[in-house]
C-alpha cells in the first residue's frame, strides 16, 4: 500500500512490527500456541493478567480525566471503554479457581517486577506525558489478545485437561477484543496532531518491550 494511502493505524501496524514479532516469538507464547505449558505456568500467566488488568479502569479512568477538552470525542469514546471493560478482572480469579490455582492469595498478592513495572510505566505517561500516548499500551494489549487469546486458549484446555470454565478471560476476552480493534481503529485515525500521532507510536513500541517482559518472566520461560 502505498505510503500516501496509509491510515494513521496502517502506519501504527507498520511502526510495531518488529516488536510485535518479538513479543510473538517468545518460547512461552510458541509453547502456549502448541499446547505445551503446564498448569504451573498457566496459573502464574493468570496471576500475572490478574494484576495488570486489574487496573484497566482505573488507567482509562485516569486517561479521561488528562484529556484535554479539545478532544471531548476521545474521552467520550474512554467512557466506552470503561464500560466494556468492566469486571474482566473478576473473570480472571473464577478462571484461577477452576484452573486448581487459589484465587484469594492471588487477589492480595502482587504482580511480578515485570508486570508492576508495566503497570506503573503507564501511569507515569498519563500523568507526565501525552495520556493520548496510553492508546499505545490499549493497541498492544488488545491486538495481542486478538492474534494468541482464542487459539491459546483451545491449545491448553486440550492440553491440560481443563474444563471450559477455567478458560473464560482468553476466550471471552480474545473475541471481545476483536470487536474493540475494529473500533480502536477508527478512534485513532481520528488523532490529527501529530505530537498526539507520535505519542502513540512511541508508547506502542515501548509497551511492546514492556508485555515481552511480563512474558519473560513466567516459570520456564
Amino acid at each position: 500500500m502505498p505510503p500516501d494511502t496509509l491510515t494513521f493505524h496502517d502506519r501504527l501496524v507498520q511502526h510495531t512490527g518488529t516488536e510485535r514479532a518479538t513479543l510473538l516469538s517468545l518460547p512461552i507464547i510458541q509453547s502456549a500456541l502448541g499446547g505445551r505449558v503446564t498448569k504451573t505456568q498457566y496459573l502464574a500467566y493468570l496471576r500475572e493478567a490478574y494484576h495488570h488488568v486489574k487496573h484497566t479502569l482505573p488507567l482509562l479512568m485516569a486517561c479521561g480525566s488528562r484529556i484535554p477538552f479539545s478532544h471531548e470525542w476521545l474521552r467520550t469514546a474512554l467512557a466506552h471503554y470503561i464500560e466494556e471493560e468492566t469486571g474482566h478482572q473478576e473473570w480472571i480469579l473464577s478462571d484461577i479457581t477452576q484452573a486448581g490455582g487459589d484465587a484469594e492469595a492471588v487477589r492480595q498478592g502482587s504482580g511480578s517486577a515485570a508486570t508492576e513495572i508495566m503497570v506503573a510505566y503507564a501511569y507515569d505517561l498519563i500523568q507526565r506525558k501525552n495520556p493520548c500516548g496510553f492508546l499505545g499500551m490499549v493497541f498492544v494489549l488488545e491486538g495481542t489478545s486478538v492474534q494468541l487469546a482464542t487459539h491459546a486458549a483451545a491449545a491448553m484446555q486440550a492440553s491440560l485437561q481443563l474444563p471450559d470454565s477455567a478458560f473464560t478471560y482468553l476466550t471471552s476476552h480474545g473475541n471481545l477484543d476483536i470487536n474493540h480493534m475494529k473500533f480502536f481503529s477508527q478512534l485513532v485515525n481520528q488523532l490529527t496532531l501529530l505530537q498526539d500521532q507520535e505519542a502513540v507510536l512511541s508508547e506502542a513500541s515501548i509497551f511492546y518491550q514492556l508485555y515481552s517482559n511480563l512474558f519473560r518472566a513466567l516459570p520456564g520461560a
